[in-house]
């Protein structure tokens, strides 16, 4: 029988969000129910809640989530209730022609759940990134629960399924870090500091974090930053070749998504370096480089979809990296708190006063 349950939902563009009762069914064919305990509070939701994403409102917002399976539709034969998941916003469908090619991790008809997610009188809701998790229960295609390790502790878990993964992924999987590289990374936030956590596991023998914000570089110094550098006032570009005896690094990653980030990562790479942009333009964003330079440089300039990432594959390792102590998750919490405090936890992280809050259930 469904199941109504608390949830923060965007009602409308640009509005708070409110904490509603939702209905959320029992799971058909393929698909799974989650008891969700925890979810990070990432910028991608705050995306949904300004229309910057679709305009599919209402928005059930969180998609970066650890759970436990509390039932499963039919044909569901690799999970069971009890099963402790962290949440995925790709599920390789095995049959499209990126997945036909053996790279899933580029899967162009990911799966989700085909039932919908409603309020009381039955509006259907856009759960966000096809997960909708700042909710006590949320419903999910069976690929999406990704069944990891149950002693990790639900809060840091979560962060796996979204922006750790993103960052980290940008940096391995991406970027293609290996021992004895350099690397730089603009941004420092969430997906900025597990990019340099990512490089630092990875091999590279320097990893040089840059912002604006000397907070944000003394957390990045925490995740295996060896050098940072401040570019409110300073030339970052300048100050990387300065500490790569003026070559540049072997990969630049930006992690933050703006046209002068973008640039400024391009030309602080060692000629045929490597360019990873994983942070998220601005639809209406542009940018403007000399083509002899794109000629010139060489190297390559690469886009980092989900860290490029196959979640069956990533997830168990980095929550194992985590448990073996080489991956301090925790180091990316910054609060817990309640589904009450999703709206003020979104003016804080618009503030830059958190890494990571976390909705605890």
């Amino acid at each position: 029988m469904p199941h109504e349950i608390r949830a923060v939902v965007a009602v409308k563009k640009g509005a708070p969000v409110e904490v509603r009762t939702i209905v959320v069914p029992d799971p058909g064919p393929g698909e799974v129910l989650v008891r969700v305990q925890a979810c990070g509070v990432c910028h991608t939701d705050l995306h949904y809640r300004e229309g910057a994403i679709n305009d599919g409102f209402p928005f059930l917002l969180g998609h970066e989530a650890a759970g436990t399976v509390e039932s499963v539709g039919e044909g569901v034969t690799d999970l069971a209730p009890g099963d402790y998941v962290v949440l995925a916003w790709r599920a390789p469908c095995g049959s499209c022609r990126s997945c036909r090619r053996g790279r899933p991790w580029y899967c162009f008809d990911s799966r989700n759940a085909t039932q919908p997610m409603t309020l009381p009188d039955g509006t259907p809701l856009s759960p966000a990134l096809g997960i909708g998790a700042f909710a006590e229960k949320t419903l999910v295609a069976a690929g999406q629960a990704v069944k990891v390790d149950p002693a990790a502790r639900p809060e840091a878990a979560g962060l796996i399924g979204c922006g750790v993964m993103a960052g980290y992924g940008a940096a391995v999987n991406t970027g293609g870090v290996g021992r004895g590289d350099t690397v730089a990374v603009i941004g420092c936030g969430g997906v900025g500091n597990a990019a340099i956590a990512g490089a630092c596991l990875n091999g590279a023998r320097k990893v040089i974090a840059v912002d604006i914000d000397d907070r944000k570089l003394n957390q990045a110094e925490r995740f295996g930053a060896t050098h940072t550098v401040n570019s409110r006032g300073t030339d970052p570009v300048e100050a990387v070749r300065a500490l790569t005896d003026g070559f540049g690094v072997d990969i630049a990653i930006d992690a933050v998504g703006r046209p002068e980030t973008y640039r400024q990562a391009f030309y602080m790479r060692d000629h045929a370096g490597v360019l990873v942009q994983v942070g998220v333009p601005d639809p209406e964003m542009r940018i403007d480089l000399p083509l002899i330079d794109l000629f010139s440089r060489g190297g390559a300039l690469k886009s980092s979809w989900y860290g490029d990432c196959l979640p069956s594959r990533d997830f168990p390792f980095l929550i194992d990296q985590y448990l073996y102590g080489l991956l301090d998750l925790t180091a990316f919490v910054s609060e817990t708190i309640s589904l009450d405090e999703v709206e003020a936890a979104f003016e804080k992280m618009h503030r830059g006063e958190v890494l990571r809050s976390v909705v605890v259930l």
